[in-house]
């Protein structure tokens, strides 16, 4: 029997499901299936989940074909939130397992590095994506309410942006700073060429988003430079020769702020050196120690709350049911299920999914850590928190506001967290580098 993946091109060579009990793996798969079978419950798809995870692990691809049928029966790119992500997972396990057994599985899409075709937006669709929800816009809000607070009577300001959003976040701050009673600051905003192969992406380049955000400063009455850095088409050479204040042009007399939304996941924390014991030679502490050397007013750190980072794939895929499940629930509050909009952000979301299940080695780049292991690696690196003032947490709320109710937001240690009916979503963090409240800019009022 040849099963398709409901809203996936790709396509299964599967067992006729009435002799599927028939065997040893059968009974294995009963003893999961127990009252589940038919049903949409979480529980009941994610126990088939870890089941075909276990196959896979094992070796066992009879067994994965197996539970792949009950899950395809299960799965659905139309259907509610627990079938719209059990759809792009299922995607995810038949592309690994077609990479370890291609032929049994008579696995007919592609073997790229992603299966999953991407889209480039436009400026303006780029827009939508991010007020979609407030996924990102969170993490703007909290940010620039404590650079803006950081920054306060500085005459220039540099900001060096890695960000994976496209210089998103900077219209609401320019607007804001030409606003401030002493008047804006020359404004330098600094972002590498580098940025990894992960939506949203844009069709067009730095250099016209550049463009764009002077047009717009100089509407605003804001002085502002926008610069590329330089020999900095992959990441080993942004680290390697880019990350020094020569190379950046900082500059004695203005203040320097590093912003990293969504960013830090996409450096390996494999030791550099291939030995555990060199930890701190990993590329994401490598980068950390880095921009610290560099003296910044403030360092803001945002990214999403999840651990996804474990090697077995039955933790990734338990994380990834219950952590995935947030855009997808959000999404159903407010899109039809048949809107090409909601398809389209899910289709970004699937190609996370696709990541975090289908790769392993280093081409498995989706690797999370939770917001408190980020902080604690941040502090490890001698950088000290800043807790957020009551006025950015009155900021953040405020945008909350324009969202379902379904989203909120609590204090988690010095972190803001953005929540989904109570879940952790997304942290962010605030960092000074010189020792606690260097010139009275800890954030608290």
């Amino acid at each position: 029997m040849k099963t398709e993946v409901r809203g996936s091109t790709t396509s299964i060579s599967l067992q006729n499901p009435t002799t599927i009990f028939n065997t040893s793996q059968g009974a294995s798969l009963t003893g999961a299936l127990k009252g589940c079978l038919g049903s949409l419950d979480g529980a009941c798809i994610e126990k088939l989940l870890l089941h075909c995870a276990s196959a896979l692990e094992s070796n066992d691809v009879t067994l994965a074909q197996q539970v792949m049928w009950v899950l395809n029966n299960v799965a659905s790119s139309v259907g509610d939130p627990n079938q719209r992500l059990t759809s792009w997972i299922l995607r995810a396990l038949i592309s690994r397992a077609s990479k370890v057994c291609p032929t049994p599985m008579n696995f007919n899409g592609s073997t790229s590095s992603s299966t999953i075709p991407t889209r480039l937006m436009s400026v303006t669709e780029l827009a939508g994506y991010v007020d979609l929800i407030p996924w990102h816009r969170f993490g703007y809000c909290a940010s620039n309410s404590a650079i803006f607070k950081a920054i306060q009577g500085c005459p220039k300001v540099h900001i060096l942006d890695f960000s994976i959003t496209h210089c998103m976040q900077w219209p609401t701050l320019i607007d804001a700073l030409a606003k401030r009673p002493e008047g804006p600051p020359l404004l330098r905003v600094t972002a590498p060429n580098w940025r990894p192969q992960v939506p949203p992406l844009l069709n067009v380049s730095s250099e016209e988003v550049g463009l764009r955000l002077r047009n717009f400063s100089r509407f605003r009455d804001v002085p502002f430079e926008f610069n590329v850095i330089e020999n900095s088409s992959s990441l080993e050479l942004l680290l390697s020769t880019q990350l020094n204040p020569s190379s950046l042009d900082l500059r004695d007399d203005e203040v320097l702020v590093v912003n990293c939304q969504n960013w830090l996941r996409y450096l390996s924390d494999d030791p550099r050196g291939g030995s555990p014991s060199h930890q701190d030679g990993s590329m994401r502490n490598t980068f950390l120690n880095m921009i610290r050397s560099l003296n910044p007013r403030i360092i803001v750190v945002v990214d999403e709350d999840s651990d996804l980072s474990a090697p077995s794939l039955s933790s990734r895929i338990t994380t990834c049911f219950n952590y995935m499940w947030i855009p997808f629930d959000s999404l159903e509050t407010f899109l039809p299920k048949d809107s090409a909009q909601r398809m389209d952000y899910e289709s970004d979301v699937g190609h996370k999914i696709e990541n975090i299940i289908g790769f392993e080695g280093h081409q498995r780049i989706e690797r999370l850590e939770t917001g408190v292991a980020m902080s604690q690696r941040i502090r490890n690196v001698g950088l000290l928190s800043a807790p957020f003032c009551e006025e950015t947490v009155k900021e953040v709320k405020g945008l909350l506001d324009e969202h379902a109710s379904g989203w909120g937001m609590k204090r988690e240690e010095d972190m803001l967290v953005l929540t989904w009916k109570g879940h952790n979503s997304v942290f962010a963090t605030a960092w000074v580098a010189n020792g606690p409240n260097p010139n009275g800019l800890l954030m608290e009022d």
